[in-house]
């Protein structure tokens, strides 16, 4: 198509500059030009026909307008130049304004249109008034302003419209359709550069033949190319956003100003006929018409916002308010915390548990604040705090116990979910809930009391048991039939087990009250791992699990026997709860001021519920664990309890069917009670050559 198209109008050029007598030229012309009309309009029908929605009706538009146009062609070649066929090319470039309007698959909105018409007139009438008064000042005709003279200035006016309107398509389409739509813009370009020839000549002597022709031959070979795009083909064009009108106000101003220059510089020298009088009045009226749209539609645009704005104010407003209503309505304590750890906000009952007013603990670091010390008065550092855990990993940290102090200097015992506020990957902050537990930590303290003293009371009576069970199961009384033999077996051992709950329910009572004895000294973090590893190895080979022991680093300011007890019971669990087969790890290594040790399983995991709850008394990852793996439930809660009276801290993560990790941290040995590193001690370097 481009290359018949190309030869077509090679054709034509050689014939219109040629040396040919004019009435040859003149006939080609008025073959040729119909001719080019019905091609263009041709291929615009079969383009309509292939394409769907509002791109179908917009090609089948062009069509229409092609076709008339090869109509009024047809009638010059019969009839000569007439009033009829102005007004048919005139509906023509009216069809192809509606054409392009129905091309965007959104339709624009009835100002937008009407002010991009404007500016097309406002644009073409410029370029004629100045072609009328300064270029070809001899425009106007002897027997004034009549019909042909209308029809011949109308005919560029809409050509500029056009191409307004094709621009303004152009600029907010995808860059693949863009290509046909250029196309179009330059067909009605030329367009209008043949129809301001007819308008400037027409009044006196318009004649074909002459390479005016070229521009309209030009403008159906483009015209066509442009339909015969593959691009042109296809479903409703998708504009981009409405960009800012500022670059298309500027060229209509800039065009207007410039014309009026124009006219007052040649006033005086060449006065102004009726055309340019016509001229200047529609110019005039556009640019009126414009600004008064524009005006008309800004007051109703900023109507319309200022109504969205209003109604998103109150919005926000009952937004806030019932934020606040549900944060007021909470009884547990709820403040925020930015990226430093200073609080943000906080709700009336946190004000109230901690005897502060709402805006004294804003902007003031949470964790110096009301974040309370160790028991000796040390402060706890922050790197360590659930706040910076959630703000520096992103993670939930959840049921995690904490002692807040008031205002007046008085303690009130927590229990807390600090979670990240994440904006995207971003951590902004975190949001910390917590709840007084003073009155549960007291019905705690009574349970726990009574169930010492019970304890203590069926010491004495058990140890009888088992030393009349010893007894008989010996012999002391006569031999025994094999039948009672194994019933008294049975009941020694599980006096034996009875003993033994006994026991971890008064170790746990004794770490809770801080009575069990704790002897700290600088220990290496492999030696105690070495040692509980040797207890656990005969049990794991029974497991068929392989215990392997990672990198371990670090040394620890703890009691061995108790820290080796606390080891145990977590590699025991993980040895009880791993599949034959697969492996245990267990490894430390410094984490700030602490040490960290993890002991790693590939068993079933953990429900992510019950992570904080494992390690209360009696309690078990499953009612059947009891039944099926033994235990009493006690060892992590004496674990918790070892571990808490070292200044330390025990957690757990998991994921169902990949295993669960047990985290310790106690505190580091080459790290003096204010945290700074201790450099003047010789322990330093003996643990550095190791």
């Amino acid at each position: 198509m481009a290359l018949l198209t190309t030869a077509w109008l090679v054709v034509a050029f050689a014939v219109l500059v040629s040396d040919l007598p004019v009435g040859v030229r003149a006939q080609f012309s008025e073959i040729v030009l119909p001719a080019s009309a019905l091609v263009t309009a041709t291929s615009c029908a079969v383009t309509a026909a292939r394409s769907s929605g509002r791109r179908r009706r917009a090609w089948a538009l062009f069509a229409a307008a092609g076709y008339l146009a090869a109509l009024a062609n047809l009638a010059a070649l019969v009839v000569g130049p007439t009033q009829v066929g102005d007004f048919t090319y005139v509906t023509a470039l009216v069809l192809g304004i509606l054409a392009l309007l129905s091309l965007p698959a959104t339709p624009l909105r009835g100002t937008r249109v009407a002010q991009m018409v404007l500016d097309g007139v406002v644009v073409g009438g410029s370029v004629l008034f100045v072609a009328a008064v300064a270029v070809f000042p001899g425009l106007e005709v002897s027997d004034g302003l009549t019909l042909t003279t209308l029809a011949a200035l109308v005919l560029p006016l809409i050509d500029a419209v056009v191409v307004t309107l094709a621009v303004f398509v152009i600029t907010r389409s995808a860059r693949r359709e863009r290509v046909p739509l250029v196309l179009a813009a330059l067909c009605f370009t030329f367009f209008a550069l043949g129809d301001l020839s007819y308008a400037v000549f027409g009044m006196s002597a318009f004649e074909f033949g002459t390479p005016v022709d070229l521009t309209w031959i030009i403008g159906y070979g483009l015209g066509a190319l442009a339909a015969r795009h593959p691009d042109a083909v296809g479903t409703d064009v998708a504009l981009t956003p409405e960009e800012s009108p500022v670059a298309a106000t500027a060229l209509t101003f800039g065009l207007f100003i410039f014309a009026a220059v124009i006219g007052v510089a040649t006033m005086n020298r060449l006065p102004w006929g009726a055309v340019a009088l016509v001229l200047w009045a529609i110019i005039l009226l556009a640019v009126a018409a414009r600004q008064t749209i524009l005006v008309v539609d800004n007051e109703r645009l900023r109507r319309a916002l200022e109504r969205r704005v209003r109604a998103r104010t109150d919005e926000l407003r009952a937004m806030t308010r019932s934020t606040e209503l549900m944060l007021s309505s909470v009884g547990d304590g709820i403040y925020g915390v930015d990226r430093d750890g200073n609080v943000t906000f906080l709700n009336p009952a946190a004000a109230e548990t901690l005897g502060y007013s709402e805006t004294e603990l804003v902007g003031r670091h949470a964790h110096a604040t009301f974040h309370a010390a160790r028991p000796d008065g040390v402060p706890f550092p922050y790197e360590g705090c659930y706040i910076a855990e959630a703000i520096g990993a992103g993670s939930t940290v959840t049921a995690e116990e904490d002692v807040y102090r008031r205002a007046d200097g008085e303690t009130v015992p927590v229990e807390v979910t600090a979670s990240p506020v994440l904006d995207g990957p971003v951590v902004r902050g975190a949001v910390v809930v917590f709840r007084d537990v003073t009155e549960r930590q007291e019905i705690d303290r009574m349970k726990d009391e009574f169930v010492s003293v019970i304890s203590h009371e069926l010491r004495t009576p058990l140890a009888s048991i088992r030393g009349s069970l010893g007894l008989l199961a010996g012999g002391a009384a006569g031999r025994l039939t094999p039948q009672a033999e194994r019933m008294a077996t049975i009941a020694m051992e599980s006096s034996k087990r009875l003993a033994r709950l006994i026991d971890d329910m008064l170790e746990v009572e004794r770490m809770q009250a801080g009575a069990a004895v704790i002897n700290t000294d600088d220990h290496a973090a492999a030696a105690l791992v070495e040692a509980a590893l040797d207890e656990v190895r005969s049990a794991a080979n029974e497991a068929q699990v392989d215990l392997r022991r990672g990198d371990i680093t670090g040394q620890v300011h703890a009691d061995a026997d108790r820290i080796v007890q606390t080891l145990i019971n977590l590699l025991g669990n993980a040895i009880k709860f791993s599949p034959r087969g697969s492996p245990v790890f267990v490894e430390a290594g410094p984490a700030g001021g602490y040490v960290e040790f993890r002991v790693i399983d590939r068993g079933r995991g953990i429900p992510e519920d019950r992570l904080e709850r494992i390690f209360g008394r009696f309690e078990q990852v499953d009612a059947s664990d009891a039944r099926e793996k033994g235990g009493t439930g006690l060892g992590l809660a004496i674990s918790r309890g070892i571990v808490e009276r070292h200044g330390g801290r025990i957690w757990a993560t998991s994921r169902l069917g990949e295993g669960s990790t047990f985290h310790v941290t106690l505190p580091r040995a080459d790290v003096d009670r204010d945290g700074e590193p201790v450099t003047e001690t010789g322990r330093t370097e003996e643990w550095r050559s190791r």
